[in-house]
């Protein structure tokens, strides 16, 4: 067994999307293969796992339309917020 990975990123933090993320089937509403979420979607982290056989972090993300979506951390980083300047 291999040693367990620290997370990276912690619940309500936003992040986005890094690449368009498909069903591989734990949306059994969808499609097989529907795309879930398009790169640069911005969510938040609703929980955060572990995966059992590698040790890697999972992030629960809530995406628009309340998807809720299983991400491993190259496919999300950290949202970036625009600040207005007056």
């Amino acid at each position: 067994m291999s040693e367990s990975r620290q997370p990276s990123f912690r619940i309500q933090q936003r992040v986005v999307c890094n690449m368009d993320l498909f069903n591989d089937g734990s949306h059994p509403e969808r499609e097989p293969d529907a795309l879930l979420v398009e790169a640069g979607t911005v969510g938040e982290i609703v929980n955060v796992g572990q995966h059992v056989e590698s040790s890697t972090p999972v992030y629960m993300v809530e995406f628009p339309g309340l998807m809720i979506v299983g991400c491993l951390e190259e496919e999300i980083s950290l949202a970036v917020l625009a600040v207005s300047g007056a």
